[in-house]
């Protein structure tokens, strides 16, 4: 897939947890999850905001594209 999921580094520049995260966007930890590992094949524009919200950060921050990946 060619979007590229950095979920992992904006919770390692805020210090948080995936668990954190979890309780205050109300996204169940194995949802986080499968978004983090990048096999999700959508998300709701709610949730994205609800992670942007609490992450203080752009949707751009957490996903990005890339033509390089096969």
């Amino acid at each position: 897939m060619a979007i590229i999921v950095n979920l992992d580094v904006m919770l390692a520049k805020r210090k948080m947890s995936l668990t954190e995260l979890s309780e205050q966007v109300g996204v169940t930890m194995s949802n986080l999850s499968i978004l983090k590992t990048g096999k999700a094949k959508a998300i709701r524009f709610s949730t994205l905001e609800a992670i942007c919200e609490v992450l203080d950060c752009q949707p751009g921050d957490i996903l990005e594209y890339s033509s390089n990946i096969q």
